[in-house]
């Protein structure tokens, strides 16, 4: 009984390790605009940011919390230790990645982290895999959008005389992303686990870069007739408004991995009988959420405030009024998306309002590269941490 109250003890501590570490890379979601367009100093940027990311939590339910800690995992199959080792190995990749200045997702690691350790402990049948008459139908939706959506943007660039140049992939993405979260608010198909972690790592900053786009636009034709520093000093207070939106919107989806292990480790350790968030839970996630991101991760900052694109002050604020919809409408609906890649997202939508060649595509590359391996490589290392802990203690 000594040794199962360490083990708990452990992991809440390496959970809200984990979420400090979440706020340390995610801090550029909250503040990148604000820095680019400097609305504010870094260091008010990140108390701001913090802040907000505490806010945030107790403003929506907590159904990702318990998307994470029951839902990806078969309840059968948690334990104790599969649950501190699935953290373990999610930190130590979310640490590595803000060392060296990788926008990841925090989120994606975690779950990783978790299918990792849960295959070492218990092979694939640990796994809540989703049902193959939903993933074909989903599947079958998403072909449908993505078809109606490369004609719909297609016929516009004819009509409005642009060139054709990436138009059909364009418009096939942005179809495919629009329908998910229509489908699943009109309740035609559920979409939930790890199937809603993996189909969101595309659709979330599709939407993120949609809404910050169509945004970007409107406001441009509306203020087209403003003097660009008249502009500056309209949007630049409004900016600070929206990057607090952005800010509620990270604390309220990311602070709750945390919540979800921490809850589960008391579940599988007897503390708790059902799973259900206790209030001191919530509170000390957001807390260990709001320090890292005061800490901040410059690194992070600096490539996504200037590495992708050139901000103005109006481009700010349409970014992060994107992004923190964006993560609100999926914190409301229960899908745990990852605030780096709406945020990232929104801000090439802004860039790509001047054109194509205003969006580094170089960089872009190389923060989706770290989207599609965050979830695979954070599997891995759990995966191997958990063999490690197996063999020393269990």
């Amino acid at each position: 009984m000594a040794m199962e109250i360490v083990i708990i003890a452990a992991g809440i501590i390496i959970a809200l390790l984990f979420n400090f570490v979440n706020g340390l890379n995610d801090a550029a979601n909250s503040i990148a605009t604000i820095v680019a367009t400097r609305a504010l100093s870094p260091i008010r940027a990140v108390l701001l940011a913090s802040a907000f990311n505490l806010v945030g939590p107790f403003i929506f339910s907590t159904a990702i919390a318990k998307t994470i800690g029951k839902g990806i995992v078969d309840p059968g199959f948690l334990t104790t230790h599969l649950l501190l080792t699935g953290l373990i190995g999610a930190v130590l990749w979310v640490f590595l990645s803000s060392y060296f200045g990788i926008p990841v997702s925090s989120s994606h690691a975690l779950v990783g982290g978790l299918v990792g350790a849960a295959i070492a402990a218990g092979g694939a049948a640990s796994i809540l895999w989703p049902d193959i008459g939903t993933v074909m139908a989903l599947l079958a939706y998403m072909v449908i959008g993505g078809v109606a959506g490369a004609a719909v943007y297609t016929a516009f660039n004819l009509h409005r005389g642009n060139a054709l140049r990436d138009t059909l992939g364009t418009g096939f993405l942005a179809g495919m992303s629009l329908i998910v979260p229509l489908l699943i608010i009109l309740g035609v198909v559920t979409v939930k686990g790890i199937l809603a972690v993996v189909v969101f790592i595309v659709v979330s900053p599709m939407l993120g870069f949609l809404s910050a786009f169509f945004f970007g636009i409107i406001i441009m034709r509306a203020f087209r007739k403003i003097h660009p520093a008249r502009l500056n000093r309209v949007f630049k207070p409004l900016q600070i408004f929206a990057g607090s939106f952005q800010a509620i919107g990270h604390g309220s989806n990311d602070a709750q991995n945390a919540m979800g292990v921490i809850t589960a480790m008391l579940v599988a350790g007897g503390v708790l009988t059902d799973f259900s968030v206790p209030f001191w839970v919530i509170l000390v996630s957001c807390l260990a959420i709001a320090l890292g991101t005061l800490f901040g991760g410059w690194r992070v900052v600096k490539k996504m405030a200037t590495g992708i694109t050139k901000i103005r002050p109006y481009q700010g604020f349409c970014a992060s009024t994107a992004g923190g919809g964006v993560l609100s409408l999926m914190t409301a609906l229960g899908v745990p998306v990852s605030t780096t890649h709406a945020m990232t997202g929104a801000i090439m939508g802004v860039g790509a309002t001047r054109g194509y060649s205003a969006v580094k595509w170089g960089i872009v590359r190389e923060i989706v590269a770290a989207w599609v391996i965050t979830l695979p490589a954070a599997a891995v290392v759990s995966w191997g941490c958990y063999l490690v802990y197996a063999s020393l203690i269990l």
